[in-house]
């Protein structure tokens, strides 16, 4: 399992979910060795820990340890994907949004990042999508409908890592305010690319501000940053002015 581990804020509990699937493997290896038949304290011992085993739930042992190397996350998250090709055909906005997928752990999460296209493969159009489970990426989920987004603007060289290292502050939960996170979303367009952070409860000033602070730290990104209520959105479309800046 490929492991990133640097500022991403998930460095330590990646690492350890690593480090737990090795120990599992080693554990599985172990439990498989040799034919010859266990030793009555062996047997004894197997005994117990089936019996501790049934108790909890758990079949004996090698069921716990695997059930050890699991590192849940706060909470879960789902990858949404709006193809380019459908938006031209779409009767109503977003209605070529389509989830791809939901996880629940840090393993979950590595194994569908390191099998999916980066934003810098997808084609121009495109818009990549990861909200919380139960909200959808549109201005009129419940959720979403008082809130708005701050906004980065960046190259096709930078968008992969600065894509990357969002996702890993927002699940991971490095946001004091991380209960007002919606989720995010990569844009792909010809000029640049832009990730935006969707919030709830907009006019929250204080709350606001400090998502937008400490996603720009995360990011080690130094340009002013907006944020857009989404009503603002819907009345200006591109015209909109920044609520609050940082």
């Amino acid at each position: 399992m490929a492991v990133e581990n640097g500022d991403g804020g998930m460095g330590n509990a990646a690492s350890d979910a690593a480090d737990a699937e090795v120990e599992r493997q080693e554990a599985e290896e172990e439990e498989n060795v040799g034919d010859s038949p266990p030793s009555g304290a062996e047997q004894r011992r197997a005994g117990r820990e089936d019996e501790e085993g049934a108790g909890d739930g758990v079949d004996g042992g090698g069921e716990r340890r695997k059930q050890m190397a699991i590192h849940p996350l706060e909470h879960s998250w789902t990858f949404w994907f709006d193809n380019p090709s459908g938006k031209s055909k779409q009767v109503a906005w977003g209605s070529s949004i389509r989830p791809v997928h939901t996880f629940s752990t840090v393993e979950a999460y590595w194994g569908l990042y390191n099998n999916i296209n980066r934003p810098s493969k997808l084609a121009v159009g495109a818009d990549f999508h990861c909200f919380k489970y139960g909200i959808e990426p549109k201005w009129e989920d419940p959720v979403c409908a008082n809130g708005g987004k701050w906004t980065l603007s960046c190259s096709r060289g930078k968008v992969d890592n600065l894509w990357l290292h969002t996702l890993l502050a927002m699940i991971g939960e490095q946001f004091d305010h991380g209960d007002y996170i919606c989720g995010a979303v990569v844009n792909v367009r010809a000029k640049q690319e832009k990730i935006s952070i969707w919030t709830r409860n907009g006019l929250d000033a204080a709350a606001q501000t400090s998502i937008g602070r400490q996603w720009k730290e995360h990011l080690d990104y130094n340009e002013t940053i907006g944020f857009i209520l989404h009503d603002d959105a819907k009345k200006h479309d591109r015209f909109a002015k920044s609520t609050y800046q940082v």
